[in-house]
């Protein structure tokens, strides 16, 4: 089997093709990084209007059964004993060091029953994990025949009223059930790149026609993987594997909100999650480093990988994410520090191409999110 031959295709890949998507190997799948009118028209029409992403290569997890709640509570340090039905949460899963195995988002589908999605890139690890640790304590099944869109920015509200007029009532974090091009569909209201938006959970034999009927609103237009990366980095957001992954904890990522209060040392279900304890040490007497926002200063891009110096030339973290922000109009990146140059304002310099670049430890999101709270 050629390398060609062996890549995932999502159930949209012909639909890609025909609107001249440019498509790159992501995560195993054949996916689209950019369309025709490129990545800064798409990400200025996701902040304006609404932009439709295919996110079908994410992994999407039914847990079933009484204990399925707490059963997942054993994997990540948030609550979703107490998730109300109808809602969903960000969480964790940690190893035993602490470390970020990956992060997702869960649903209380309020029937004794919860809806995960996982990254693509950790899916099977994913599952597997689930099906390891999870599977005496609840049913664990993946939900393969279906495929995932997300519409996002400030008109994705009105496109869905026009489309399931019950998405209306819905606030950021709702999740719920919708009939769509004739079938139900899962629907939640939030998203990753900072703005209002919606996820779609569709059967992937309706997926292309899902995608043509909101394709088909005056205000969406297709977009990439390239802008749904700048949109998130503007946003402040973690991506999987750069800025977060098994070498970082929730706290050094700067993702002690995601750590639910019950869940804490002083609350209520303390703990019983992997690095549980190395988490707590960290949260009473700090850590070493953190992630931050960095604005370099000029025009020059700041790229992953790049190393961060103090004023004195010596090493004092490194670059996880960066790149051109349209909405900014100038480069934005986020990386780690050491905690003691982690303060808003820090001046440092970013190597790039062995020259130093100056950068300003600078507070996120870079682009206020215009989450819909109700």
């Amino acid at each position: 089997m050629s390398t060609h031959e062996s890549l995932a295709r999502t159930p949209l890949y012909n639909l890609h093709l025909e609107l001249g998507a440019r498509m790159v190997l992501f995560a195993g799948y054949e996916m689209p990084v950019q369309y025709p009118s490129g990545i800064i028209k798409e990400h200025n029409h996701t902040r304006t209007q609404a932009g439709l992403f295919d996110v079908s290569h994410m992994g999407q997890v039914r847990l079933s059964g009484a204990g399925a709640a707490a059963a997942l509570e054993t994997l990540v340090p948030v609550d979703i004993i107490d998730l109300p039905a109808g809602n969903q949460r960000y969480a964790l899963f940690t190893n035993d060091q602490g470390g970020i195995l990956d992060d997702l988002m869960v649903v209380n589908s309020g029937d004794d029953s919860l809806f995960v999605v996982v990254n693509a890139a950790c899916k099977q690890q994913d599952i597997a994990h689930m099906q390891q640790h999870l599977s005496g304590r609840c049913t664990v099944e993946e939900l393969a025949d279906r495929a995932l869109l997300a519409l996002q920015g400030p008109a994705a509200a009105a496109v869905m009223a026009r489309l399931a007029p019950e998405t209306g009532t819905m606030i950021f974090m709702n999740h719920g059930q919708v009939k769509l091009v004739g079938v139900p569909c899962l629907i939640s209201r939030s998203g990753y790149t900072g703005e209002d938006g919606f996820e779609i959970s569709v059967p992937a034999e309706k997926a292309e026609e899902l995608a043509r009927l909101l394709l088909a609103q005056p205000e969406v237009a297709p977009i990439g993987l390239g802008a749904r990366d700048s949109l998130r980095l503007e946003a402040g957001l973690c991506l999987y594997g750069h800025d977060i992954d098994t070498t970082t904890t929730p706290v050094e990522g700067s993702l002690l909100w995601a750590l639910s209060k019950p869940r804490r040392r002083d609350g209520t279900r303390p703990g019983g999650y992997p690095g549980a304890e190395v988490i707590f040490e960290q949260i009473a007497n700090g850590v070493a480093r953190k992630r931050v926002g960095l604005l370099p200063q000029g025009k020059m891009p700041v790229r992953d990988g790049a190393e961060l110096v103090d004023t004195s030339g010596h090493k004092v973290g490194k670059v996880t994410s960066g790149g051109f922000g349209p909405t900014l109009g100038g480069p934005v990146a986020m990386g780690y520090v050491e905690t003691a140059l982690a303060a808003i304002g820090t001046p440092l310099n970013a190597i790039v191409r062995d020259k130093p670049v100056p950068v300003v430890v600078t507070k996120t999101p870079f682009v206020p999110q215009r989450y819909y709270r109700g």
